[in-house]
């Protein structure tokens, strides 16, 4: 009994120092509830629409305006103007009123009637991956519908409409982007995004915290008191105090943040639950081991902030995970935002059940049962100096 009475205590200092410093509060509540609602609303579009771009059509002949005139009906591509040569093209590209080039070549029409294959110049900005992107989808779909129509006419002579049909499309398929039907940025990017808040802001939160004691009690993690003698307590009450607050932010990130976006929802609450609970424990486990490198409130910032792009690219999802070195991929196994990610992808947009992602509800698990040994262990030391402080004094 006594032991649930020193969880309880160690509990309750730590939400009261909490809630009297502002600085906390923001890093462990407000920015959790606004960052969700931040990165979904920059790609609430998911995709570019009618991207403006310039015409340099060297040709000038029917077919070539078949071709633009074509690109122009695609949902992807607006021709936004005609230039007479390259030059006044990049000028417009220059000055943003363009987001891409289509260059014609003059001998566009000479080249296709005599069976040559033509070669039409795309150029893009690329302060954006996804003005490419669009502006090659629909210039590549122009292009591959016309060239059916020139191997008709060309090369085949079809002896009925239906004839006719089968040789434009020998082979009949249907486009069905999966998981992600929108093909946009939002349902790709967000999911991990999320996960990832939810692990930066508790090594703020806590790192923060801890910068903070030091400050207090001359360096002292623990501070000398009589309800911080015992160190399962003591790690159990500050990691319930974290675990209660995130296990409800985890709900209004995953579930409410998700709903009010559209962002793909399959999963249910029991794998809901039976991974975020893991993932959450790892975490907070985890940023008690790290915050023992913070001596002042400022340097979990420092140290914190600038792993969050990296710790992004180490989960596989913007980059796939087979192609990262082995070195990194061992790096990333440390963090629970690796397996985390790819499990709430997996269960979230794909609709994956419990046993589909047991290899990562149980690397957080072991991740949660080493962490936290780790974490009583350092705090044990820190104990000890505690003590020993106080007889000193």
């Amino acid at each position: 009994m006594t032991w649930f009475v020193n969880i309880f205590k160690v509990w309750y200092n730590e939400l009261r120092d909490i809630i009297r410093d502002e600085g906390i509060m923001i890093f462990i509540i407000l920015v959790p509830l606004a960052y969700p609602l931040l990165y979904a609303f920059i790609y609430t579009t998911e995709t570019q629409h009618n991207l403006p771009v310039c015409v340099v059509d060297q040709c000038n002949s029917t077919r070539s305006r078949e071709f633009i005139r074509k690109v122009d009906s695609t949902p992807e591509v607006r021709i936004a103007g005609n230039a007479m040569n390259m030059a006044e093209a990049q000028e417009l590209l220059r000055k943003r009123e363009v987001s891409g080039i289509i260059e014609i070549p003059r001998s566009f029409d000479r080249d296709l009637a005599h069976g040559k294959q033509v070669v039409v110049g795309v150029f893009s900005d690329l302060t954006s991956m996804l003005y490419y992107k669009v502006m090659l989808l629909g210039v590549t779909n122009v292009a591959q519908d016309m060239n059916r129509d020139i191997k008709i006419r060309n090369y085949i002579r079809p002896t009925s409409r239906r004839e006719e049909k089968v040789a434009r499309m020998p082979i009949d398929f249907e486009h069905v982007q999966l998981y992600n039907p929108q093909g946009g940025f939002s349902a790709f990017l967000i999911p991990p995004v999320l996960m990832l808040i939810l692990q930066q802001t508790l090594f703020l939160g806590i790192g923060m915290s801890m910068g903070r004691t030091r400050e207090r009690n001359r360096g002292l993690v623990i501070p000398p008191h009589s309800d911080y003698k015992h160190v399962v307590s003591v790690v159990l009450g500050k990691a319930l105090l974290y675990f209660c607050l995130y296990i409800v932010l985890a709900v209004y990130m995953c579930v409410v943040v998700t709903h009010w976006f559209g962002l793909p929802q399959l999963m249910h609450w029991d794998v809901f639950f039976g991974f975020m609970v893991p993932y959450l424990l790892a975490c907070i486990f985890l940023g008690f081991c790290f915050s023992t490198f913070i001596f002042r409130r400022e340097d979990c910032i420092l140290l914190f902030v600038f792993m969050s792009v990296p710790l992004l690219f180490l989960t596989g999802v913007s980059w796939p995970g087979a192609a990262i070195p082995e070195v990194w991929q061992w790096v990333a196994t440390i963090f629970p935002s690796t397996f985390g990610c790819n499990a709430y992808i997996r269960a979230g947009s794909m609709g994956a059940t419990l046993g589909d992602i047991h290899h990562e509800v149980m690397a957080m698990w072991y991740q949660a049962g080493f962490y936290f040994l780790l974490a009583c262990l350092i705090y044990t030391w820190e104990i000890r100096r505690a003590v020993g402080r106080t007889v000193l004094g």
